[in-house]
């Protein structure tokens, strides 16, 4: 078991994933991921969630060797998602005398996914509540849709720690050395990022809450400056972007469009352009460029025309900046098309459904490969762009 402090009597019983290639299989995970788990040690004992059936062994095995002779009186369920109540049937097994506590939600939630009798089992919590464990106090406050409709997080009084469920998670095993805020900001945007009314409505809870700790169900313990961390959610959930730049996402099937698109980096970088990023959608992370243009102010969306519409990397981009609520920033189209181009048309779309887009006119067409006019076009956009 990794050596993770909490507090001397709140214990980290979690477990690294090295060996899983996409979570939720969409997102690449080089560095692994980490499904944390906790137990509190007082005169009752309450395990804080469980992990992904894909560590069962390994997350039982931690549990016992934390507990010794006793037994857990709570399985306290933030969150029903399967990597963090994988385990739910396998402890409640082993410790038939154990209670489940969380809220309404939950119970209905959990016969969908397992088979075992809830009777005489369940503590149903509401928004407020508190259960005692002696020295401490365990108060539960709803999360509803941050970013499943059951979640909720807890507050343990006398330590002041917050059980802050997917928030202020990571991707990442608990022993990746790197900055928080990339990887965290990855996993937001695309997991939580449609909902940021919700996670708003959370933050305004956990001010009212006097927190030293937070203990999130990925990635590591924060202990210091929880301003920062605290700062980048109110920023990341209001759809603000987080500085100022200019990403560049481009849909190339022979080149000719990235080699446009390669070059107008340049032209911006030589106008004095800072934090200019580009990416090729057909063969870069989709999910950091969706970050990524959720971190900077500015995106350029360059595409040829595939089928009469847009080349598939493309459409998938602009739906997943759709579904996630993208909007507040200002947006320029390129196309390409050899005959008919028909991408520009196709982005515009995508665009004037999002909120607060501010559309840098006119669409630079190219037919085939940059022209003269077209490099000409392209620095008139640069400097519509700065």
């Amino acid at each position: 078991m990794k050596d993770v402090t909490v507090t001397e009597s709140i214990l980290y019983v979690g477990c690294d994933d090295k060996d899983i290639d996409l979570f939720e299989s969409q997102y690449h995970v080089p560095n692994g991921v980490s499904y944390n788990s906790y137990v509190i040690m007082d005169e009752k004992v309450a395990v804080m969630d469980t992990t992904d059936p894909r560590v069962t062994k390994e997350w039982l095995s931690n549990v016992e060797k934390v507990l010794k002779d006793r037994t857990p009186d709570y399985l306290v369920i933030n969150h029903m998602e399967p990597d963090h109540a994988g385990n739910i049937q396998k402890i409640a097994e082993k410790y038939p005398n154990m209670k489940l506590v969380s809220n309404a939600k939950v119970f209905t939630m959990l016969p969908q996914f397992f088979d075992f009798d809830l009777a005489d089992r369940t503590i149903v919590v509401k928004e407020g509540d508190t259960l005692s464990l002696g020295t401490h106090t365990l108060q539960f406050f709803l999360a509803p849709m941050v970013h499943w409709p059951e979640a909720m997080v807890t507050y343990e009084q006398s330590e002041k720690v917050l059980f802050s469920a997917d928030g202020f998670g990571k991707f990442g095993a608990l022993d990746t050395e790197e900055e928080w805020a990339d990887e965290a900001r990855r996993y937001f945007i695309n997991i939580v990022g449609k909902y940021g009314t919700q996670v708003q409505a959370l933050l305004k809870k956990a001010a009212t809450l006097d927190i030293a700790v937070i203990c999130p169900l990925h990635g590591p313990i924060l202990k210091e400056n929880l301003g920062y961390y605290i700062g980048k959610y109110l920023t990341w959930s209001s759809y603000e972007p987080e500085e100022e730049g200019i990403v560049v996402a481009c849909a190339s099937i022979h080149g000719n469009t990235k080699r446009a698109m390669q070059k107008f980096v340049e032209i911006l970088k030589e106008k004095g352009a800072k934090n200019v990023v580009f990416f090729d959608l057909a063969r870069d992370d989709m999910a950091e460029a969706i970050s990524c243009a959720y971190r900077y102010d500015r995106l350029v969306l360059a595409s040829a025309t595939y089928d009469a519409s847009l080349f598939p990397c493309m459409e998938d981009f602009l739906y997943h900046l759709k579904i996630k609520n993208f909007q507040n920033r200002k947006a320029a189209i390129v196309e390409n098309g050899s005959w008919a181009p028909m991408a520009g048309k196709h982005i515009k779309a995508y665009l004037e459904g999002m909120k607060d887009i501010q559309l840098v006119e006119p669409v630079v067409t190219i037919k085939s490969t940059m022209s003269g006019k077209n490099l000409e076009e392209l620095k008139a956009l640069a400097d519509a762009l700065l």
